[in-house]
């Protein structure tokens, strides 16, 4: 399985000081994967990318590089993140589940002003690709490039948004945002689809070794808001991990890739959210609960269960981290799961949605 990591700030930050210098930065993680179980496969060394959104200048659209050389082997990931800054950044490092070892198949994924990553895979994704790709418009489904189902994902995503009357090629929502609400909503269908597709498979089609549930941390951007997703189709397993820490600053300690987050006041300048906390400290990280949204407006964080025939209201249930851990993952640290309650952090709001998947609260 894939990592990632986003970056929203106030400010802009030198990429290195996220990708390449902290002590679990996510090159450390392409090869040296803590959270991951896997040792058939232990390496996150199938292509990495970035993506980061530059000055309104040069044009709403994200700046993305990616490569098929892995993140610890390619100088020039070294000589672009140390003279790059920005102030909304995605990186992802990739471990293969679907799709071929091509540039195409990199994360983030762009269309316009938007940018998509995703870390898991789609259940049953050989007999539900198809239907997928018949159920999105045309301009989207000659639009994807590559062979993964992460790739088909964001398909959907521009597709929910386009049936909800917001065109991702207009130039209002390229310069302007759709606004998270509605980024959200997107997400929330999104999954609804894919599960809908996952269900829908034939009984027939499916061998005792298919599993129809899906792993789908996904992180979406139209430049101004953030949306991620921590989710599993399913009432027992956890999800993959993921983490966000938010500050008002993120500086380097006094040892070398010592960065910590810092907290002047109950206000907020930086957020970061990641499969894999950047660093040791681990007051610094809250685990994102399972099957939930994470959204970031301004700067401010906002928690959403997804409500779903999949989510459970009683607040101490446990999940399983056995299916997470199948897959190359563990859900969460042990003894690292934290409740999110509303200004734990000073900037987190956590709330609870009163509708079902794919519903505006």
């Amino acid at each position: 399985m894939c990592r990632f990591l986003v970056y929203k700030g106030k400010d802009e930050i030198l990429l290195s000081k996220l990708i390449l210098e902290p002590q679990h930065s996510i090159l450390t993680q392409s090869y040296d994967s803590r959270l991951r179980m896997d040792h058939r496969r232990p390496h996150n060394g199938d292509g990495f990318g970035i993506g980061y959104y530059t000055p309104p200048t040069l044009g709403p659209d994200p700046c993305i590089f990616t490569s098929t050389t892995p993140a610890w082997n390619c100088i020039n990931l070294s000589r672009l993140a140390s003279k790059t800054t920005s102030s909304l950044i995605f990186a992802h490092v990739r471990a293969t589940t679907e799709g071929s070892l091509s540039d195409s198949n990199c994360h983030p994924f762009s269309h316009g002003s938007l940018m998509f990553m995703h870390n898991g895979n789609i259940a049953c994704w050989r007999h539900v690709k198809r239907e997928i790709a018949l159920s999105v418009g045309q301009k989207w489904f000659v639009g994807v490039q590559g062979n993964t189902d992460s790739e088909w994902a964001f398909a959907l995503l521009l597709d929910c948004l386009e049936k909800a009357g917001y065109d991702p090629d207009s130039e209002e929502h390229s310069t302007n945002g759709f606004g998270h609400t509605v980024l959200r909503k997107a997400m929330l269908q999104t999954i609804q689809r894919i599960n809908n597709f996952v269900d829908a498979t034939p009984s027939e089609l499916r061998d005792e070794t298919m599993d129809k549930r899906s792993l789908l941390n996904f992180a979406v951007s139209d430049g101004h808001s953030v949306v991620c997703t921590k989710y599993v189709n399913s009432t027992t397993d956890e999800a993959a991990s993921l983490y966000f820490s938010s500050g008002t600053s993120w500086k380097q300690g006094e040892g070398l890739g010592q960065y910590k987050m810092e907290r002047r006041d109950k206000g907020a300048d930086i957020v970061l959210v990641a499969s894999e906390p950047l660093t040791f400290e681990r007051d610094n990280w809250v685990t994102v609960p399972t099957n939930s949204t994470i959204t970031i407006h301004k700067q401010t964080v906002m928690i959403h269960p997804i409500i779903d025939e999949y989510y459970n209201h009683s607040p101490s249930y446990t999940r399983s981290s056995g299916f997470a851990a199948s897959k190359g993952l563990v859900s969460n640290e042990p003894g690292a799961t934290q409740a999110i309650t509303p200004g734990k952090l000073g900037n987190a709001i956590a709330t609870r949605d009163t509708n079902n998947i794919g519903t505006d609260p």
